[in-house]
């Protein structure tokens, strides 16, 4: 890999979450830092392109102030005399469905020198009448190649064909994906990339992407959406390829798998061949987590408040001291973020509030240090179940723990089926759509009737007891197939996109 002519360079990053917590005076700048690194790593080690997988855009709907400082920090690093040492050989009007249907680079009115190549994750994915994402507004600024966007018809579902983009190293043949066998070049000449943002953690394994259902001629696979930094390539056992995990550039959540150092992936690719390396985010506020049980500790007296508070309060002292040597180049950076989760049982809980007050001006979440979790109590009868039931925290619940405390505790929905109303509040909340609980019910409501005016047997039905048994019936066997979308009218995405 010494010949930089035939070698591809491509510079790895997901989960970039530009805007998140724009509106906190301390951490607003954090997510434009570590992607203004992202971008100067790609500039200093002179890679061929960077490649984004997915969540660039904290926001579905980012704010002008964001839109703005992305829009800076791409112009100042994508727009350059530097030149572009690789083609797109395959077809770009399919790879690029835009007005334009070209790679940016090719344009002749603009001198791009770093090429951005992104998908859309599932917080900017397209939404609305046109279909649009915040990722169109970079592709029509001519700032980054927005590749991946399916367009599903109907209720959502159906066949998906994928498109490979073909990238072909100058003046040597450096190939992503298996395409036929195309004159000399056989189908061992091609490396296979896939970039998918999606679950990966089996919480829910009705949720997630399992691995090993992928198909075995892939080389590599850069696996988005999960923050975890994972980034070293790991065989999958029994599939032949390797998988990179890079994670977020920032903390989105006060988690254990956030506070491990970020990282973005260089990968040097010659023929079938790759070199990663793991290149860290030093422009990352620094974030220090720790995980304690209060039954654990033999000195404390769970009838001794102060105790607890005082145990707790050096707890947080030495992760500022833990945070602090670490350090970090930006002195806007300098305050960390802290988080304790506690286990409570058998103690009484803390006010988080007023515990963050003796913390203000020595970290970034002063506010929000402690969350409180009470250990799982196994075997218990129903009734001690309904007795002993846990106030669910909002800070702790998203929607992989939902999802699967409603798989686990079997719970039905009576009249609408249970994905169409998730994605009917999702739609709601995150797309501004008001009228997606309307859509939701009235898609239900059509489908139901046209349901009984196929049944042969309706003319039978005399009384109204009979006709309500029948919708009963219908929503029943509706709700048993397990439905995954909602509208019957407008389109939607899906968001596993890939490059090969």
């Amino acid at each position: 890999m010494d010949s930089v002519s035939n070698t591809l360079r491509v510079l790895v990053a997901t989960d970039c979450h530009l805007g998140y917590m724009e509106k906190d005076e301390i951490r607003r700048h954090d997510s434009f830092n570590a992607f203004d690194e992202i971008c100067s790593i790609a500039e200093q080690r002179q890679v061929d392109f960077l490649l984004l997988g997915g969540d660039l855009f904290h926001e579905n709907k980012p704010s002008r102030t964001t839109l703005v400082r992305t829009i800076e920090i791409l112009r100042r690093y994508c727009l350059n005399d530097r030149p572009v040492q690789f083609q797109v050989v395959s077809d770009q009007t399919i790879n690029f469905p835009n007005r334009f249907g070209h790679v940016n680079y090719e344009d002749q009115h603009y001198n791009v020198g770093l090429p951005i190549f992104t998908i859309h994750g599932n917080h900017d994915d397209p939404a609305g009448v046109d279909n649009l994402s915040a990722i169109d507004i970079l592709s029509a600024c001519n700032l980054v190649n927005y590749f991946g966007k399916m367009v599903l018809g109907g209720s959502g579902v159906g066949q998906i064909t994928v498109y490979p983009i073909l990238i072909q190293k100058t003046p040597h043949a450096i190939r992503w994906i298996r395409p036929e066998t195309q004159g000399d070049s056989s189908v061992s000449d091609w490396f296979n990339i896939f970039v998918l943002h999606q679950n990966r953690v089996k919480t829910n394994p009705k949720n997630a992407v399992n691995e090993h259902f992928l198909p075995r001629f892939l080389d590599f696979i850069i696996w988005g959406h999960e923050h975890e930094c994972l980034i070293d390539p790991q065989e999958v056992a029994g599939m032949g390829f390797h998988l990179s995990q890079p994670g977020s550039s920032i903390a989105t959540s006060l988690i254990d798998g956030e506070a491990k150092p970020k990282h973005v992936l260089l990968l040097e690719i010659k023929g079938s061949q790759y070199r990663p390396t793991k290149i860290p985010l030093n422009s990352v506020r620094a974030f220090e987590y720790a995980d304690v049980s209060l039954q654990n500790e033999p000195d404390l007296d769970p009838n001794d408040p102060e105790a607890v508070l005082d145990h707790l309060s050096k707890l947080a002292h030495d992760l500022i001291v833990r945070a602090s040597e670490k350090g970090c180049k930006r002195p806007e950076l300098k305050l960390p973020l802290i988080r304790i989760k506690v286990d409570y049982t058998g103690y009484s809980t803390i006010n988080p509030q007023r515990f963050g007050q003796k913390f203000v001006g020595k970290v970034a979440n002063p506010h929000d240090i402690l969350i409180f979790t009470k250990s799982a109590k196994k075997r218990q009868s129903t009734n001690e179940k309904e007795q002993e039931k846990e106030l669910l925290r909002p800070e702790e619940l998203n929607q992989q723990n939902i999802e699967a405390l409603v798989a686990e505790s079997n719970l039905k929905m009576e009249i609408l089926p249970v994905n169409d109303l998730d994605i009917a509040l999702h739609e709601f909340v995150n797309k501004d759509d008001r009228q997606a609980f309307y859509d939701c019910v009235q898609h239900n409501l059509e489908e139901t009737r046209v349901k009984l005016s196929e049944e042969t047997d309706v003319l039978q039905i005399k009384e109204e007891k009979d006709l309500m048994e029948k919708v009963s019936q219908c929503m029943q066997e509706r709700i048993l197939k397990g439905r995954s979308s909602v509208k019957n009218g407008p389109t939607r995405n899906h968001t596993i996109s890939q490059i090969v």
